[in-house]
C-alpha cells in the first residue's frame, strides 16, 4: 500500500481518499513516512542549498576565467 502526504490538509492518505490535485506529495512507503515529507523535503532542500553555495563558491575562486567557457 503506498501513502500521500496532502499538504493541503495536513493529512495522511492511502489509495482509497488520496486526492488527485499537485497538493500531495509521494508516494510513500508507510504512513509514518508520508507523516514525514514536510521534513524530509527541507532536508532535501537544505542540502541542494547548500550544495548549490559550494558550487557558486568553486567558481569564484581564483583564476576562474568565464572567457574559457566560450572555447
Amino acid at each position: 500500500m503506498s501513502f500521500w502526504y496532502n499538504v493541503d490538509t495536513g493529512q495522511v492518505e492511502t489509495e482509497e481518499n488520496r486526492s488527485r490535485g499537485a497538493q500531495v506529495m509521494g508516494p510513500y512507503e508507510s504512513e509514518a513516512e508520508a507523516r514525514q515529507a514536510l521534513e524530509h523535503a527541507r532536508e532535501r532542500t537544505e542540502k541542494w542549498d547548500a550544495e548549490d553555495r559550494e558550487w557558486e563558491h568553486r567558481n569564484e575562486a581564483p583564476g576562474w576565467d568565464d572567457e574559457k567557457l566560450d572555447d
